[in-house]
């Protein structure tokens, strides 16, 4: 059973966290209202640095918010976005502690051997490389304490950020927005539902050989820890100088990897920052962290489809419609031409049989420039609300498209794209995501 709030917890993260969020909310109202400028970067790496003390799901919320465009500052978001897994550990007799309340004062005889020392450090807890009696490396996924009591505080700080920022730059409405992240940040801390989607995308990637999920060990499993297979490889990022050839067979099982639950199960893993997966000899992916999962209804992926469909042949009113099955509304011919630009840029690669990169332009973030462009047009138009699906595919497909980037890979992403929606239906989305949640194997 995940932990509940408790107020006394509640009243003591406002303390932690008021401060650091206060002085952001001060200087953009400031700004707003009193013309009183800034050192917008300096503050930022402040502000980052201090919500990677406090750890929590404010440091969570930063790294989520940060790849939407233009729902913070840009200085913020480029500084967040840096926020990814490398938060300092929790120390020993931290460690020691939780064991115990998990496992029994005799965790340490379920292992050969546990490392004290964390692997990995994240916003809402932190990894222990362990081995079985038998030899076999796991990884302990270990939950901070009290984080269902400072999630409430946490959210409310984000939404008075969210209340000043919005009250005077309005080409983004965040209402949605806020309503998503807080429900996917209660999944994530939900151990059990994570369990489940391991197994669920062990299921769906079983005869796959370009994706690893790890295997889950149930006996070592509770609500706020996770024992699974250790998975080895390399960090993405070190194959950026191998050859083309290289390259590209890894940006094509990552596209794969992230689009082919999408497509055919209606799952996306909403969470491709560089920490959550790495790459092995044979260039396939290990995938980690399945908190941030988020599923859609088989006529939603339609939707993405139809709108891929009405962009290939400039169908505006097949493209309205699609907008609304998304969730979008009251589109206006204007506000038409301004999503369509962003989607444009998101659909791009897509659109011709050819081989290509992800974009040429191969210097800045993924989609800067025209997410810039995009928000100055919302503006005029008095801005828009996006829906709550919105935020997970968005971030999907910036996050990948920076990688792609990194890599520099040349693929027809037209042809690997098209193979994925060949023979598309929604009704059977539909279906076989309720074969494979409920499916069970050996």
């Amino acid at each position: 059973m995940i932990e509940k709030a408790k107020l006394s917890k509640q009243i003591k993260r406002y303390a932690e966290v008021s401060g650091v969020v206060g002085k952001l909310a001060t200087k953009l109202a400031g700004k707003k209202y009193f013309g009183i400028s800034f050192d917008k970067d300096r503050h930022a790496k402040n502000l980052t640095s201090s919500l990677g003390k406090i750890k929590g799901p404010l440091m969570k919320v930063a790294q989520l918010t940060s790849t939407i465009p233009d729902i913070l500052p840009s200085e913020y978001a480029k500084q967040l976005a840096e926020l990814q897994s490398n938060a300092p550990p929790m120390g020993q007799m931290f460690v020691k502690r939780r064991m115990i309340n998990e496992l029994g004062r005799n965790w340490i005889n379920n292992f050969k051997n546990f490392e004290n020392e964390a692997s990995k450090a994240a916003s809402l807890g932190q990894v222990h490389k362990a081995y079985l009696k038998d030899g076999t490396e796991v990884a302990c996924k270990l939950q901070y304490p009290d984080m269902n009591s400072i999630i409430e505080a946490d959210l409310k700080q984000l939404k008075l950020i969210f209340s000043v920022y919005q009250s005077y730059n309005k080409a983004i409405k965040t209402n949605e927005i806020f309503k998503e992240v807080k429900d996917r940040l209660l999944e994530e801390l939900d151990y059990k539902r994570e369990k489940n989607m391991m197994k669920i995308f062990d299921n769906i990637f079983y005869k796959k050989n370009y994706a690893n999920i790890p295997k889950v060990y149930n006996k070592l499993c509770t609500d706020r820890l996770l024992t699974m297979d250790w998975l080895n490889g390399e960090h993405i990022l070190k194959f950026k100088n191998q050859k083309l050839e290289i390259r590209n067979k890894i940006a094509k099982n990552m596209f794969l990897t992230w689009y082919f639950p999408f497509y055919n199960y209606g799952i996306i893993h909403g969470d491709p920052h560089l920490g959550n997966y790495t790459i092995t000899k044979d260039y396939s992916v290990n995938l980690f962290d399945y908190g941030c999962m988020r599923i859609f209804k088989g006529n939603f992926i339609k939707g993405v489809i139809d709108l891929y469909n009405a962009l290939q042949k400039n169908d505006k009113e097949k493209a309205v419609f699609a907008y609304q099955n998304w969730g979008f509304k009251d589109i206006s011919k204007k506000k038409l031409e301004v999503l369509n630009k962003w989607a444009g840029f998101i659909y791009s690669p897509l659109m011709k049989d050819k081989v290509q990169k992800i974009q040429e332009n191969t210097s800045g973030t993924y989609g800067a420039k025209v997410a810039s462009e995009v928000h100055k047009e919302l503006r005029k138009l008095g801005g828009i609300q996006p829906p709550r699906e919105f935020v997970f595919m968005d971030r999907a497909a910036v996050g990948l498209g920076s990688v792609f980037m990194h890599l520099k890979a040349e693929l027809n992403w037209y042809r690997i794209f098209n193979e994925l929606i060949e023979n598309f239906s929604s009704d059977a989305i539909d279906k076989r995501q309720k074969n494979i949640i409920f499916k069970k194997r050996n």
